[in-house]
């Protein structure tokens, strides 16, 4: 580390990225037990779990619901902090992160990839569009609002309560 501590999009741009198959790899997973979206991010296989589930030291940690700080550091530099302390003691350790909410992307709230040397990178990914997963349950779900009030619209005959 360098005195002072550089900015974080500083950090972000020197790191350098482990290709995430070469992840997966160290945690006994193949390339066939991932879905890959990248180079530097992809999804376990749920049939992976069964390579898995013979580990009896392994350990399952959630990191939830913790209030940020003035600063911001919240779960997100919390999950990757304590992968990384993990990892610098000499454990096996990977982290999992969900993709954010949208209020990074309109400004609404500070970035969910972590800051400093706890962030997950390249954070531009990671904010705007991940897997795709949070546009498919946003759309979704605005399918199913339409559908609603076309439905209560066109005469209600499910008797829908648009008030409950």
């Amino acid at each position: 580390m360098t005195n002072p501590v550089p900015s974080d999009i500083e950090i972000a741009q020197a790191a350098t990225l482990e290709p995430i198959e070469a992840i997966a790899e160290k945690m006994g997973l193949s390339r066939a037990d991932i879905e890959l979206y990248g180079d530097t991010m992809a999804k376990v296989k749920l049939e992976a779990i069964d390579k898995l589930k013979d580990r009896p030291n392994a350990k399952y940690v959630v990191v939830t619901a913790i209030t940020p700080t003035p600063l911001g550091e919240g779960k997100s530099t919390t999950t990757v902090g304590l992968g990384q302390g993990l990892h610098h003691i000499g454990k096996t350790a990977t982290i999992a992160i969900r993709q954010p909410s949208q209020g990074p992307t309109f400004g609404i709230k500070g970035g969910a990839a972590g800051g400093g040397y706890s962030q997950v990178v390249p954070m531009e990914q990671f904010n705007l569009h991940m897997t795709g997963d949070i546009h498919a349950i946003t759309a979704a779900n605005n399918l199913l609002a339409a559908m609603i009030d076309n439905h209560i619209y066109q005469g209600n005959a499910l008797n829908i309560d648009p008030y409950s």
